[in-house]
Formats: C-alpha cells, structure tokens, sequence
C-alpha cells in the first residue's frame, strides 16, 4: 500500500500565521514627518507582530544577505548622507520538520550616519514578512464591529463605468513611498502631478511610470555625485 506523501510542513505554517494575521493586521502607527508625511509600519511593530505568532506557530525566519553596494551622497544641508541597497534571502523554516521555504527580496535605506546598512536590512525583512503573510493594515475579526451600509444595485453598464482605478498594494506603495524619501521629492508636488491626495491613492496603472521616473532621479543623483568625486579627484 503506497503512503500518501505529506504536505511540506513550511507551506501549512506560513499559512498559519497568515491566518493570525488576517486577525490582528498591523496598523500604520508610525508617520513619516517629511514632505506632506505619510503613515507607514515601523520594523519595530512588524516583530512585536510577528514574533509571538510564529513562536506558536513554530515558524523561524533565517536571513542571509547576498549582497550590499553603497552610495554616498550630499544632503541639502550640505553633510553626507549613504545610501545602502542590500540584496536578501528569507529561509522560512519550519521547526518541526526543517522543511523550509524561501524568499528573495531588496532593502534600500539612506542615513547620515552609520545606520543604513541596518536600516536596509530590516527594510528587506519588512518586506519580506509583509509580501509573504500578506499583512493587513488592519485586522477585521468581528463581524458586529462593523455595520455597512448597502447601496441599491446598479445596471452592469454603469456599475463599469463607475468602478473606481484600482489602489496600490502595501507592497507597492512601500516602494513608491521608499524612492521618494531616498530622491528627496516632495510627496505633495508628486501627489500633485497624479492629481491625488496622497500617494496611497496612486492607481495601480501609474506604479510603473512613477517608479520609473524616480529610478531615473535616483540614477541621476547617483550620477552626480559619482561625477563630483571623479572632480576632486582630478583637482
């Protein structure tokens, strides 16, 4: 008689912990004071989050960093800033059959002092825990803890043309919110030109164009200071 083979054991546990966390989401506590501000979760909440639940769960998050360049760069009061760009993998394990799974993802951060390189780490922990389990903002685990109120149907043609531009994911927009702190753009001129109010609104078919164009700032800034140095160097 053949035995039916088990299910990789890492696979259920991720989704475990998915699960607990459909529950208690992760709110955006934290905001981001530059520009126009932003709210954003804080490495810190994603831990206090996850820690528990995994230990219940019994699911171990192992990295390993594959790969780190650094950029210096001039801030506009005239000091330094490093820009940091650390490549990443995430061995989710499981504990009680070492079966494992992983994830490959890219953390960028900017500090003037010797914080980036830490802050890039967590920033591709961050992302990787939140792409993965799929966190909520906010977890909605009552049904009487909210009362809807329901609108009366609508023919299909104008129901299609009502339906409103689809919103950025977290991940997305985590990603339009990092290049435009490391650019140094002012939120509210970028909100400006989408005609949006914040850029969480940022619908999903600009994501490309926005990200393009402030890769293209983040390359020419880049660019500058590499051809600053090259000055100094020749004077």
């Amino acid at each position: 008689m053949t035995e039916t083979p088990k299910l990789t054991n890492v696979y259920a546990k991720i989704a475990a912990v998915q699960s607990e966390l459909a529950k208690v989401g992760i709110s955006k506590s934290r905001r981001n004071q530059q520009g126009s501000g932003y709210n954003f979760r804080g490495i810190d909440e994603v831990y206090n989050t996850l820690s528990p639940i995994m230990a219940e769960q019994g699911l171990c998050i192992l990295p390993r960093i594959l790969g780190r360049t650094l950029v210096e760069r001039s801030a506009k009061s005239g000091g330094t800033l490093f820009y940091v760009v650390v490549e990443a993998e995430f061995d989710f394990v499981s504990a009680d059959d070492g079966s494992t799974h992983t994830v490959r993802t890219f953390g960028e951060a900017m500090d003037s002092g010797d914080k980036a390189t830490n802050k890039a780490m967590s920033a591709a922990y961050k992302y990787a825990a939140l792409m993965t389990f799929a966190i909520p903002t906010e977890g909605d685990n009552d049904a009487d803890a909210t009362t809807h109120e329901v609108a009366p149907a609508k023919p299909a043609q104008q129901r299609q043309q009502a339906k409103p531009a689809e919103a950025l994911s977290d991940a997305q927009w985590m990603i339009i919110s990092d290049l435009i702190g490391q650019t140094n753009t002012d939120a509210k001129a970028f909100c400006d030109h989408y005609k949006i109010k914040s850029v969480k609104e940022l619908p999903t078919s600009a994501f490309d164009q926005a990200r393009k164009q402030l890769n293209g700032k983040l390359a020419k800034i880049a660019a500058e200071l590499e051809a600053a140095k090259s000055n100094d160097i020749q004077f």
